[in-house]
């Protein structure tokens, strides 16, 4: 087992130079993808929203739990989150409304099962404990997602799906920054290339760098 870094070890530091360039994702480099994560005052459902300002320091720390350095993996699962979760409007789905299905990474039911137990045995300082995901299991998908959906590891999650679901060459493809690559990495989530998904994924990848 090992520790996770939490946000109350780095955001400090996340945020006291917002205009320095760095290579850790900023809210500014959110902004600039979507412009539409600047605030959540007509969000449809507005507990679930979140700006770029609150979501970069949970996405860095992602990056950094599940040791994704490179800008292309990055970019695409930046992408990714923002298109499955409506501009980090939605932390589940509603649209039909499955069930349990949530996360910034809009996880199935039984893939959220798999975060947890992998949050309940590697992790030490998740919170998440293998009695808690045994319960909340017995109690439905909704108390499942609920476990998984707070804010540390709702933006973990594909950061986490990436690393333990999809193949080596999947991240070396990201890595590369090629269409090819891409559109592999949406077969391995189960989805596939659309117009706008490609339009995050092609402006996130512009950006060549955090």
């Amino acid at each position: 087992m090992r520790s996770f870094t939490v946000l109350t070890a780095i955001l400090a530091t996340a945020l006291a130079f917002p205009q320095k360039r760095t290579t850790t994702i900023t809210a500014a480099d959110i902004l600039t993808i979507d412009p539409a994560t600047s605030s959540c005052a007509n969000a449809p459902i507005a507990p679930e929203c979140r700006t770029a300002a609150q979501a970069a320091p949970y996405i860095a720390i992602s990056f950094a739990n599940f040791g994704i350095t490179s800008f292309g993996e990055q970019a695409a699962l930046l992408a990714l989150m923002l298109y499955e979760s409506g501009d980090f409007k939605y932390a589940q789905n509603h649209f039909p409304g499955v069930p349990g299905q949530g996360t910034r990474n809009m996880q199935s039911p039984a893939y959220n099962l798999k975060y947890a137990e992998y949050l309940a045995t590697v992790c030490t300082n998740c919170g998440i404990t293998s009695a808690q995901v045994q319960q909340v299991s017995a109690q439905g998908p909704a108390a499942l997602l609920a476990l998984v959906n707070t804010e540390e590891w709702s933006f973990g999650s594909a950061a986490w799906y990436l690393v333990t679901q999809c193949g080596e060459g999947v991240r070396q493809g990201l890595a590369a920054g090629t269409q090819e690559g891409w559109e592999a990495y949406l077969q391995c989530v189960g989805t596939s290339a659309d117009e706008k998904r490609d339009a995050l994924w092609n402006v996130a990848m512009g950006l060549k760098q955090w």
